[in-house]
C-alpha cells in the first residue's frame, strides 16, 4: 500500500446495469417502484411501533431499527442509480464513490448485527421466558443497538480510510451499479495486501460471528420448542420467530448468492442480478414478511389509519 494517493482521481464509471438505451426507461421505473415500496413499507413499520403502546417491546424496538436501517441501506445506492439513468450518465465522483462505499459498508454491517440482536431477543423470549422482562430491559436494548452502531461505524471508517490511501490508475470503470468496498480495492493499482487482510478478517469477525450467534440462538430455540408438549404451544412459540428466521434466510442467501455468482464466473457483471436482490429486493420484502402474519402490526396500522381518516 502506498503512503498516499498519488493520482488525482475525479470520477469513476458505474457499468453494472444494462447499456441498452431501450432498457433505461424500464430500469428507471423498476428501481423507482422498488425504492418507493421499500421506503413506504418500512416507514409503516416504524409508525406502527411508535404510535401503538402495545408495540413498545424489545422485539418491535429492534424491528423499527431494522426498518430504519433498511431505508438508509437502499437510499445509499438507488437514488444515484435513478439519477444516472435519468441523466443518461454512468459517472460518480471520487468523493461520491467513497461516501457511498462507506455508508453501504455501514448499513450492511448494521443489518447483520441487528438480525443477530433480534435472534438473541427471540432466544431469551422462548428459552428463558421468566427472565425475559428483566433481562431484555430498555437499557440493554438501547446498548445493544448503540453498540452495533459504534462497532460497525468504526469498521466502515477504517476500511474507507485504507481505500483513501490507495492509488488508482487509468482504468476507472466499476462493473457494478454502486461503489462497493471489494470493487474499489480490486480497481487500485497500488499494493492492496493490507486491505485484503483487513477485509477478510472483518468478514470473518463481523460476518461469521453474527452468523454463529444466530445459529446458536436458533439451535437452542429449536430444542426448547421440541420440549414443549402441546402442538399449540409449539406453533405459538415457533410463530414468534418465524418472520425473523425468514428475514435472516433471505439476507444470508442473497449475500451468499452475490459472492458465489461473482466467484464462479470471475466476473462481477454476473453478480449484478444477485446484488439487486441483496441491496434492493430484500429490504423491500422485510416489512411485508413481518407484517403480513403479524396481528399486532396489522392492528397498529389499522388504528393509525383510523385516527388519520
Amino acid at each position: 500500500m502506498k503512503t498516499g494517493n498519488e493520482t488525482q482521481i475525479s470520477e469513476f464509471l458505474l457499468l453494472g446495469l444494462s447499456k441498452e438505451k431501450e432498457m433505461q426507461p424500464f430500469l428507471f421505473m423498476l428501481f423507482l417502484f422498488l425504492y418507493l415500496v421499500t421506503i413506504f413499507g418500512n416507514l409503516l413499520i416504524i409508525l406502527a411501533t411508535i404510535t401503538d403502546s402495545h408495540l413498545h417491546t424489545p422485539m418491535y424496538f429492534f424491528l423499527s431499527n431494522l426498518s430504519f436501517i433498511d431505508i438508509c441501506f437502499t437510499s445509499t445506492t438507488i437514488p444515484k442509480v435513478l439519477l444516472n439513468i435519468q441523466m443518461q450518465s454512468r459517472v460518480i465522483t471520487y468523493a461520491g464513490c467513497i461516501t457511498q462505499m462507506y455508508f453501504f459498508t455501514l448499513f450492511v454491517g448494521l443489518d447483520d448485527c441487528l438480525l443477530t440482536v433480534m435472534a438473541y431477543d427471540r432466544f431469551m423470549a422462548i428459552c428463558h421466558p421468566l427472565h425475559y422482562t428483566v433481562t431484555m430491559n430498555p437499557k440493554l436494548c438501547v446498548l445493544l443497538v448503540l453498540g452495533s452502531w459504534v462497532i460497525i461505524a468504526l469498521h466502515s471508517l477504517i476500511e474507507t480510510i485504507m481505500v483513501l490511501w490507495l492509488s488508482f490508475c487509468t482504468h476507472l470503470e466499476i462493473p457494478h451499479f454502486f461503489c462497493e468496498l471489494n470493487q474499489m480495492v480490486q480497481l487500485a493499482c497500488s499494493d492492496t495486501f493490507i486491505n485484503d487482510i483487513v477485509m477478510y478478517f472483518a468478514a470473518g469477525v463481523l460476518g461469521g460471528g453474527p452468523l454463529a450467534g444466530i445459529l446458536f440462538s436458533y439451535s437452542k430455540i429449536v430444542s426448547s420448542i421440541h420440549a414443549i408438549s402441546s402442538v399449540r404451544g409449539k406453533y405459538k412459540a415457533f410463530s414468534t420467530c418465524a418472520s425473523h428466521l425468514l428475514v435472516v434466510s433471505l439476507f444470508y442467501c442473497t449475500s451468499l448468492g452475490v459472492y458465489l455468482s461473482s466467484a464462479a464466473s470471475h466476473s462481477t457483471h454476473s453478480s449484478v442480478p444477485a446484488s439487486v436482490m441483496y441491496t434492493v429486493v430484500t429490504p423491500m420484502l422485510n416489512p411485508f414478511i413481518y407484517s403480513l402474519r403479524n396481528k399486532d402490526i396489522k392492528g397498529a396500522l389499522m388504528k393509525f389509519f383510523g385516527r388519520v381518516t
